[in-house]
Formats: structure tokens, sequence, C-alpha cells
């Protein structure tokens, strides 16, 4: 995105294996817009405290989240609430020498979205396509650009009160198989 760091940087082998679980992927989207803390967090995916603490260390640990002053919470308990610091977007996550993390990855980010899909019921909001295109490199160059240009637009008017919105966009290049056909 605009003015990120990160814009064009492949991940490293630590950040690779730190987004290679779905739930870390849903906890760096429920702190993107608020600060939560780990007990909301658990709360709200509906899983231990303990399990929710040992991602959101690996988040810490690589970046991607960010711990914020402690506060007091409603029962005077004090707390550490974290959020997204969005170096996940713009960020590369192939590594050509071991390419089961970005499987790992992958796999990772399409988990946390069905689990989102799931989470929001038949009754949400939902737009959605899947499909073949036959591009060559440089169509597909044009491609890619031109859908990180629209993303950026988009997600650079952050508006007041707008509904957040999950979305994947995902390309994926598949080689031919022995016959030169391409099953779509």
């Amino acid at each position: 995105m605009p003015g990120q760091p990160d814009r064009d940087r492949n991940a490293t082998v630590e950040e690779l294996r730190a987004l290679g679980h779905p739930l870390r992927w849903r906890i760096l989207r429920l702190c993107l817009d608020s600060a939560r803390t780990n007990q909301e967090l658990a709360q709200r995916l509906g899983v231990a405290p303990a399990t929710v603490l040992r991602h959101v260390r690996v988040l810490v640990r690589t970046g991607f989240l960010a711990a914020e002053p402690v506060r007091t919470g409603a029962r005077g308990a004090l707390e550490r609430p974290y959020r997204a610091t969005k170096r996940t977007w713009g960020l590369g996550v192939i590594d050509f020498e071991q390419p089961e993390l970005s499987r790992q990855v992958d796999l990772a980010m399409l988990a946390a979205h069905r689990a989102e899909l799931i989470e929001a019921g038949p009754e949400a909001s939902r737009d959605g396509a899947r499909g073949t295109l036959r591009l060559g490199a440089e169509s597909q160059a044009e491609l890619r650009e031109r859908m990180v240009e629209l993303i950026s637009e988009f997600a650079d008017r952050n508006e007041a009160g707008g509904e957040p919105l999950s979305y994947l966009w995902s390309l994926i290049a598949r080689e031919p198989d022995t016959h030169g056909d391409r099953q779509g």
C-alpha cells in the first residue's frame, strides 16, 4: 500500500513461518482497526487465551503486531492491547528456496478467509468470482499492477463508519499439463 515500508519486499523465512497459520491472519485482521487484548482475541476467536498468546507473541516478534501501552480493563485489571502494523500489505510471500513455506502461507490465508466467510453467515453481504484467464507475461504483470492500484485506492479511503470487508486476491499461474491443455 502507498506509504508502507514493506511494499514489494519478499518476506523473510521467519516472517513466512509467522504467517503460516490461519489464526495469525485472523488476529491481524481483528487488530487492524482497533487494538485488542489477548483476552479479547481469545473470546472473539473462541480459542484458549494461552493459544492466542502464543500466536500474538510470534506476530509481535516479527513486527506484524505492535504492543500498545498497558491499560486498565473493565474489571480494573491491567491489560496490554495489540494493533496490526500493516506490514503484510505488499509483502511478497514467495520463497523459491523453501516453496513449502509459501504454500503454507497461501493455505493459511485461504483458511482464515474461509473462517471469516463461515463466521459471517449466510445472510452476510458477499460478492465473489472465480475463473480462469489466459494471459501472457506482460498482461499478467499489468493485471497484478492494476489490482494493487485498485486495492490501494480503496484502502486509502479508510472511510469513517465504513464496514470492514474481507477480500482475498489470488492469482496462480499453473504449468500446462503434458498434453498442453489447461483445465478451468
